[in-house]
């Protein structure tokens, strides 16, 4: 009989959710805009297509609903379901937005090299296009790829004042702001570029000399932070083995769920806490 009641608990309730679902359709549709628009820019910068993103974000919407409702009523686990559609929501952003980054900072390393070579190839006596053609074919990936994308832009009839502007909106690049407002300032009063490219680099050498000492010196806390991280699903496992109906009780009963869900969420938040604090801006 209380399973039977249970049972039907379960029943109404997901109806209810079925119905809530149903009635906030303009509210996804919103929300499924912003997921679009915001992937489709970090996959930009990805250099990844983003033909069908509505569909596959549909069909992952779908993903983490089957999810939900099967740790929620096939094995009675609400608050687990909920962390599973929390974790489902955010990984691939988080993992899009890692890659971004990442490769945001590879562009970072490598443009100081770049800008020593464009100002040699000025001092050679190349054109400004000349030389931004060199590093398009000359530079390693992906600054290359920025570098092919201006010049396949220029050689197309777009002026070159507005392929460097959008270049600079579609890095956000702080170094590379200082690179092409030196390109601009000598398209419009003249001047020794190569100096002005050479004296830019210098200091982004500097900087990325400072960024480097820091990482380095971080790296042991940085460390620390993913061996904090690791530690509780070890004991986690430990206890499995040691009292497994007590570690049993976290997944079977709603208290232990409960406090399962709130450990993994501090512990995340602590890892990610460290990080940012580790996070040297120079």
């Amino acid at each position: 009989m209380n399973d039977l009641g249970l049972l039907a608990v379960n029943l109404i309730t997901g109806v209810c959710v079925a119905g809530a679902a149903f009635a906030i359709r303009p509210g996804y549709g919103q929300a499924c805009d912003l997921v679009e628009n915001d992937l489709t820019e970090r996959l930009r910068g990805l250099r990844i297509g983003s033909r069908n993103l509505r569909r596959w974000i549909n069909l992952w919407a779908g993903l983490i609903g089957a999810t939900f409702v099967c740790l929620w009523l096939a094995l009675d686990s609400f608050p687990l379901g909920v962390l599973a559609a929390v974790a489902m929501t955010a990984g691939p952003w988080y993992i899009v937005r890692r890659l971004s980054v990442r490769r945001r900072d590879r562009i970072e390393e490598q443009l100081a090299d770049a800008m020593v070579t464009f100002s040699s190839a000025i001092r050679a006596g190349l054109s400004l296009a000349q030389a931004l053609e060199m590093l398009a074919k000359d530079c390693p990936r992906p600054i290359n790829q920025e570098f092919q994308q201006i010049v396949g832009e220029y050689e197309m009839g777009k002026p070159l004042e507005r392929t460097l502007t959008e270049a600079k909106e579609r890095l956000k690049s702080e170094n590379f702001l200082l690179f092409a407002a030196a390109l601009l300032a000598s398209r419009e009063s003249g001047g020794r570029l190569n100096e002005a490219v050479e004296r830019i680099a210098k200091s982004v050498v500097e900087m990325q000399r400072l960024e480097r000492k820091v990482r380095s010196e971080t790296a042991q806390a940085r460390k620390s932070a993913v061996y904090m991280a690791m530690v509780p699903p070890v004991i986690l496992i430990l206890y499995a083995f040691v009292t497994p109906e007590n570690v049993t009780l976290l997944f079977n009963t709603l208290p232990g769920q409960l406090i399962l869900c709130a450990a993994v969420v501090l512990n995340v938040v602590a890892y990610l806490w460290a990080l940012r604090i580790m996070r040297a801006d120079i």
